[in-house]
């Protein structure tokens, strides 16, 4: 009978067999990253695909030195390590040392170590960006002379302000001497003194891009006097360039409108101020004029003339008062004194000689009331209601009663 092995025994065969394979002891393997899981336990399990294929591998955490970036879905690496047999599920696998960025990678490794490197340094610190003025006159560009960055930051600034002055530096943006040509742009607009500036291309690949990850661009930018805005590429792609700067655009087209005032905005900006000023000076004159009115009515009732035509008024007060008391006065004493004379009228002798009676006196003037006042030849005159009798006495007798 043939001989029967377990699977066990297969397993450990075939693991013996990749570990005799000098080759699959140490082996880079190139690929994109997927399935990429990072473990509680500080493992890390990750496939490498191509177009052909897939190998699983893993990264025990012992090995973790060995990788200086995070591991990330999509990433072309090389991974250095061995190909074993994992015997209990009989599957082999890449088991990585090393893990390293492979092309665009490794530049994204270096833009990260440069990235760190500048912000330790402070050169993205906030306290270093200069504003950007609102309202400017002169406008520098350090971008390619051909291409649609340049021909959309011209026709934007344009449209937005046709008198803002545009200056371009004809910087190259790729390829090598390219970050030189772009320092020197930065400067000779610096010397130029341009109110802000724009540094910046179309999109592209990170390779197209690098330019504006150079360290003397940074540089370049930090120091320059004049504010300073980037517009790399498309809204997604981001350099040094963009940290370093004063402001970043996502776009070009982005930069020119935030580097150019819009006339246009700015002349119905005016308009509405001018309406809001005339509404707040009308507003204000009416106020004043109330305030004016008030303080003319104030004026008047404390002027002195307005004291004398009241004080007028009430002597003319004082005066018919005085007048109507005196008239009641009057018409009381008037009364009184008809009442006076009817009662005199009573007691008058010349009331008494209309009725009949008479009164006589001697020459003397004194009344006579008795025989005895009067002997025979005194002289009398005797009044009656309608005159005088001089008479002489010629006898005298008493009453007989």
């Amino acid at each position: 009978m043939k001989n029967v092995y377990t699977v066990r025994q297969v397993n450990t065969y075939i693991k013996n067999m990749f570990t005799q394979d000098f080759m699959l002891n140490r082996i880079y393997v190139k690929g994109e990253v997927s399935n990429c899981k990072y473990h509680t336990s500080g493992h890390i399990y990750f496939s490498l695909k191509d177009e052909s294929g897939t190998i699983a591998c893993v990264m025990f955490a012992g090995h973790r030195s060995g990788l200086s970036f995070r591991l990330q879905e999509g990433q072309q690496v090389i991974v250095l390590g061995s190909v074993s047999v994992y015997e209990r599920s009989g599957q082999y696998q890449l088991y990585a040392r090393e893990i390293m960025l492979d092309g665009a990678g490794a530049l994204y490794e270096k833009f990260e170590a440069l990235k760190k490197e500048l912000a330790e340094m402070g050169m993205f610190a906030r306290e270093y960006k200069q504003p950007i003025p609102k309202y400017i006159h002169t406008l520098g560009v350090v971008t390619a002379p051909t291409g649609a960055a340049v021909r959309d930051i011209i026709n934007i600034a344009g449209r937005r302000n046709p008198y803002v002055q545009i200056i371009l530096y004809p910087a190259q943006v790729q390829g090598e001497g390219a970050a030189e040509s772009i320092v020197r742009g930065i400067r000779a607009l610096e010397k130029k003194k341009v109110d802000v500036m724009i540094v910046g291309r179309g999109g592209g690949s990170i390779e197209d891009l690098w330019a504006f990850n150079e360290e003397p661009v940074a540089r370049a930018i930090f120091e320059c006097s004049i504010p300073v805005i980037s517009a790399v590429g498309h809204e997604t792609d981001t350099t040094i360039a963009d940290f370093v700067a004063d402001l970043r655009a996502p776009t070009p087209s982005a930069a020119a409108e935030l580097a150019v005032y819009d006339h246009r905005e700015a002349r119905e900006r005016i308009r509405t101020y001018q309406e809001a000023m005339l509404r707040q000076v009308t507003l204000k004159i009416s106020e004043k004029r109330s305030a004016l009115e008030r303080l003319r009515m104030r004026l008047n009732y404390a002027h002195p003339r307005q004291k004398l035509n009241e004080s007028r008024q009430y002597a003319a007060d004082l005066e018919t008062r005085l007048r109507l008391l005196m008239q009641n006065r009057l018409d009381r004493e008037k009364h009184r004194l008809a009442l006076c004379v009817e009662k005199m009228k009573g007691l008058s002798p010349l009331e008494k000689l209309s009725h009949g009676y008479s009164y006589i006196q001697n020459q003397n003037g004194e009344n006579i009331r008795s025989i005895r006042q009067v002997s025979d030849g005194t002289a009398l005159e005797i009044y009656v209601s309608d005159g005088r009798i001089h008479a002489l006495v010629t006898g005298s007798g008493e009453e007989i009663k």
